[in-house]
């Protein structure tokens, strides 16, 4: 049930070259070279697709800050949250491919957009081309101060008695599929409530409006750390003892396959399609200069718990290719859609 607010085999390495080639298409045509001679020449916007007090805001500000140095020109963030985020991925798509224009989405909205919408405004794997991917790092599953619950097993004891709400920080997301699946293997009874960004969502937490939530760090490390709510689970990347001591993985509450195992999250950086290759490949290499060099992006990471730079290049060609079928694949087993 959802409520808006706002075993399958991996693919062959043939597979893997076909979907990445797709997604790359684009740098094989280019066009407006020209305009890539004397860029940038005036300031840049990055259009991000969650709310203020996401992993996603605070990645793209850390970002806009390090690139208006770098690049010499002011680069500025417009946050256009809403419809899993196509209503910022739209914008980009339909913008000039000249580089003043991008956006930093969550990627696992990118990739179920096409299986979770009826009609999707874009082709996600045609209409951007990715420029960079900036992990999420450590995310925890959290529970509201009062809930009698101390680790997954009681939560999922809990939902077998009583509808437990869910807060969703947005649809498509990783989390939204690992609830869905804790659910069909356990018979567990869950209410999504669905939210633009995790700040809205860690709010109604914070009040006890309801039950459980998740994501990263950027958003629930205040409340954690005030008492608010508790980690009971760490749903993605590793187990942290810096951040989060204690909270097991899902693989260590007993849970896995590809709905705990594969998903993994980021926050991409993308243009819309045929960006000339130049621009790309300068944006590129200017976000993996920012997790080095610039302190509000380390800072960001090292809140996130995410260890090294940002994937750029053929790894995040690779990355593209193994994710994105698993997120799709998921939501089609799940039998997810939004009306």
């Amino acid at each position: 049930m959802n409520d808006d607010r706002s075993t399958t085999a991996p693919p062959t390495r043939r597979q893997l070259l076909a979907t990445g080639a797709g997604l790359f298409g684009a740098l094989a045509l280019p066009r407006h070279v020209h305009a890539a001679d004397n860029w940038p020449t005036k300031p840049i916007r990055i259009i991000a697709a969650q709310a203020p007090g996401s992993s996603n805001d605070a990645t793209a500000r850390a970002l806009a800050e390090f690139l208006t140095g770098h690049l010499g020109t002011p680069v500025v963030v417009e946050n256009r949250p809403g419809g899993i985020g196509m209503i910022a991925a739209d914008a980009v798509a339909r913008s000039a491919p000249d580089g003043y224009t991008l956006l930093i989405t969550l990627h696992s909205q990118l990739a179920q957009a096409p299986v979770l919408l009826k009609k999707a405004p874009l082709d996600t794997s045609k209409d951007l081309v990715p420029i960079a991917a900036f992990g999420t790092g450590t995310s925890p599953l959290v529970v509201k101060k009062d809930l009698p619950v101390q680790n997954v097993k009681e939560l999922v004891e809990l939902a077998r008695q009583r509808v437990v709400s869910v807060g969703n920080y947005g649809i498509g997301s990783g989390w939204q599929i690992m609830v869905n699946q804790l659910a069909k293997e356990t018979g567990a009874q869950f209410n999504i409530v669905n939210y633009k960004g995790t700040g809205p969502m860690v709010f109604d937490l914070m009040a006890g409006n309801i039950d459980i939530g998740a994501g990263s760090m950027a958003g629930m490390a205040p409340g954690i750390k005030n008492g608010a709510f508790r980690p009971i689970v760490v749903i993605s990347g590793q187990r942290s003892e810096r951040l989060l001591p204690g909270v097991p993985t899902w693989a260590e509450a007993g849970f896995s396959g590809p709905a705990f195992d594969d998903l993994r999250e980021s926050n991409m950086v993308l243009g819309p399609a045929q960006l000339p290759p130049a621009i790309v490949q300068r944006l590129a290499e200017a976000a993996r200069l920012s997790a080095s060099q610039s302190e509000p992006m380390r800072n960001v990471l090292n809140q996130l718990g995410v260890e090294g730079p940002p994937w750029t290049g053929n790894e995040l060609t690779e990355f593209i290719a193994r994710s994105w079928p698993t997120y799709r694949t998921m939501t089609r087993e799940l039998g997810l859609q939004v009306q």
